[in-house]
């Protein structure tokens, strides 16, 4: 199975937060796939969110509270930071961390810091804490992910989830069968196990 991501997304915390017990759990080989999302939501002239559909985002929180609530994982107090301003970055270090091996504790400690402590991930608080915790040199990482290959490496990856028909994260792709959203990880578990 491959799990589109792009640190960015709301609902992709969810995702995020317990995608390790299910993998131990039911042993399922998931493939990280980190990509731009905004780019491709651009590019379809959609911004879910914005602050005009403060009805619509309300909601938003809300769904994802009960959501973890469902879950039993951390249940972030609302309004986190959002939209992200740094994005790309956060998004070219999982890009560096799927190459190295550690793309997934920096998914789950990212998220944790943005969803939990109200740091926005992609920016250097955020990032300064996450490698802390991981033990690993933030200024070595940062140094080798903000690159032109990196970059490009992230660009080309997003055409990639574009050619593939994905509008939106997370995205779970089982041979060719498309999963749009958290709530549609469950489905495509049992579509990978058919």
């Amino acid at each position: 199975m491959d799990f589109w991501f792009s640190i960015g997304s709301t609902y992709t915390y969810l995702t995020v937060a317990r995608i390790k017990n299910i993998i131990k759990n039911i042993s399922i080989n998931i493939k990280l796939k980190p990509f731009n999302v905004r780019t491709i939501m651009l590019e379809m002239d959609n911004r879910p969110f914005p602050p005009s559909k403060k009805i619509k985002v309300d909601h938003m929180w809300r769904d994802i509270q009960r959501r973890a609530e469902i879950y039993e994982i951390v249940i972030p107090s609302m309004p986190v930071p959002y939209p992200l301003k740094n994005m790309e970055i956060a998004n070219q270090i999982a890009l560096l961390g799927v190459n190295e091996g550690w793309c997934l504790d920096y998914l789950e400690l990212t998220y944790y810091n943005w969803f939990v402590n109200k740091l926005p991930a992609g920016e250097e608080e955020n990032l300064i804490l996450t490698f802390k915790e991981l033990n690993l040199n933030y200024e070595k990482i940062k140094k080798n992910a903000v690159t032109n290959e990196i970059e490009n490496n992230l660009i080309k990856q997003t055409k990639i989830a574009k050619s593939k028909g994905i509008f939106g994260a997370p995205t779970f792709i089982v041979e060719k069968e498309l999963f749009w959203g958290d709530d549609r990880f469950e489905d495509a578990i049992k579509w990978y196990n058919k």
